[in-house]
């Protein structure tokens, strides 16, 4: 058994949380300097490490180097960088006006961690998904335990070992296991729980937290709509389109899933999108170096069948030895199709044709609460139009996924799509409380707000609080 599972697994759950609620009530955790320290480690990690998480994740799911960069390192870096130059600011009290009724006093708030924060990662984004909440609760003060995906266990070991090494094990730890062990998990009384990953466990999540009146955060996924309109730009759009749907295979929770186009722009989009195909992976992509493998055997199953509900445009094939799906764009797909309920999560593209604005956004309106909606239009009044017409967790507009990637921006669902958000200062938030203060002096004596309470010095009281308010 190597470091990282024993750290994991030689304890169990309540051993481990047990351990990180002492930690925490120790205040190990409060301090400026901790947490600093903590997010400067979590940099050395992705640094020293990085040669062994590229190694990790196409260990798990063939993810290419390039992409594992981009979307795992980079991005983590980067959301450390951001809060050690702002952890000082977003720690300081925030005064708020006190009203002259209350005054001799002067009030302020300051942000409090919660306590025992439980991250769960997703498998396909292994790293991301796991650190980056880690890196909001380290910051807010808190002590953390994360459980990274099972499906994706060299980069969940990797986490686990790189965890033990580089953090302080007290107050930050790392558990492995299957789905039971982490049922076992959900068990135990967590302050706050942050979890990536579908709608259905993300159910039970929430359903288990109610127990113990734990609140949630729920990254889950969604059914996003691209909608290109004829002024559009076309070559680019299907660029970004093909860029943006086709990234770890389709295996990304805020991937346009479907595309509606302005049936006077649909030949021209599909055209240009296969020839974005062939120009980014080549003419067969099961042999590109930038394009991964699908998760599970059984993913690739159910990918497969969504073939025959449109007219394949580019790819329709599949090689399970090497659970390979290729770049696959449909057309003509009826709008009841199983392929337009399900949330695909991988590198199928239906396209739809629309003929007037009402009619798109109508589309999108009656698959409910998508993460993000995408719009391609060089008018500004369709742009308006759609934003104010559909409903999502983030918008992108002539471009897709950038929401997300900018750490000053809240990344977060609405409804379906999960609730709360994270992401640079909104992370913070989300893994730090509120707590209101309000300051007095015990001179003067305001001997007016004492009973009793005759009925001539209500009267005046009330005209004084009118007054003033």
């Amino acid at each position: 058994m190597n470091s990282g599972e024993k750290q994991g697994m030689a304890q169990g759950p309540s051993e481990l949380c047990s351990e990180l609620r002492n930690s925490f009530e120790c205040g190990i955790t409060r301090p400026y300097s901790w947490r600093k320290t903590q997010l400067l480690m979590l940099k050395r990690f992705l640094h020293e490490r990085e040669e062994q998480i590229y190694k990790a994740l196409r260990s798990d799911f063939r993810k290419p180097r390039a992409e594992t960069f981009f979307t795992e390192i980079h991005y983590l870096a980067t959301e450390i960088q951001l809060a050690l130059r702002h952890l000082k600011s977003w720690m300081k009290p925030r005064k708020v006006a006190t009203p002259l009724r209350y005054q001799p006093g002067r009030s302020f708030y300051v942000r409090e961690p919660y306590g025992v924060v439980l991250v769960i990662g997703a498998w396909n984004y292994p790293l991301q998904l796991a650190v980056a909440p880690a890196i909001s609760a380290i910051a807010a003060g808190n002590s953390v335990l994360v459980k990274p995906s099972e499906q994706s266990p060299a980069t969940a070991e990797l986490i686990a070992d790189g965890f033990r090494e580089y953090l302080d094990a007290k107050a930050v730890k790392v558990f492995l296991g299957d789905v039971e062990q982490s049922n076992r998990l959900l068990e135990e009384p967590f302050d706050y729980i942050f979890f990536t990953g579908g709608n259905n466990v993300g159910k039970q999540v929430m359903r288990t937290a109610a127990e113990h009146l734990t609140p949630v955060t729920l990254e889950l996924g969604g059914k996003n709509p691209c909608v290109v309109d004829r002024e559009a730009g076309i070559p680019v759009a299907a660029r970004r389109i093909v860029w943006a749907k086709f990234l770890n295979a389709g295996q990304t929770c805020i991937a346009p899933d479907y595309v509606l186009v302005h049936r006077d722009a649909e030949e021209e989009l599909l055209r240009c999108m296969k020839e974005a195909v062939d120009a980014f992976y080549g003419h067969d992509p099961k042999y590109s170096d930038d394009y991964p493998a699908v998760i599970t055997a059984k993913r690739l199953e159910r990918l497969a069948a969504y073939f025959d509900e449109g007219v394949v445009v580019s790819g329709g094939s599949v090689d399970p030895a090497r659970r390979y799906c290729s770049p696959t764009i449909l057309r003509d797909v009826s709008p009841g199709s199983q392929v337009m309920k399900d949330e695909i999560f991988g590198p199928v593209l239906p396209v739809l044709c629309y003929a007037t604005p009402e009619e798109a956004s109508g589309i999108i309106r009656s698959i409910r609460h998508p993460l993000a909606v995408y719009i391609f239009s060089k008018d500004r009044s369709f742009q308006q139009y759609m934003l104010e017409n559909t409903q999502s967790g983030g918008a992108c507009i002539n471009d897709l996924m950038f929401q997300a990637a900018i750490p000053s921006l809240p990344f977060g669902g609405v409804g379906d799509s999960g609730m709360g958000v994270y992401h640079g200062r909104s992370g913070f938030e989300t893994f730090s409380r509120p707590r209101s203060v309000h300051v007095k002096s015990t001179f003067p004596e305001n001997v007016l707000r004492y009973p009793p309470f005759g009925e001539k010095k209500f009267r005046w009281m009330r005209r004084l609080f009118g007054f003033f308010g």
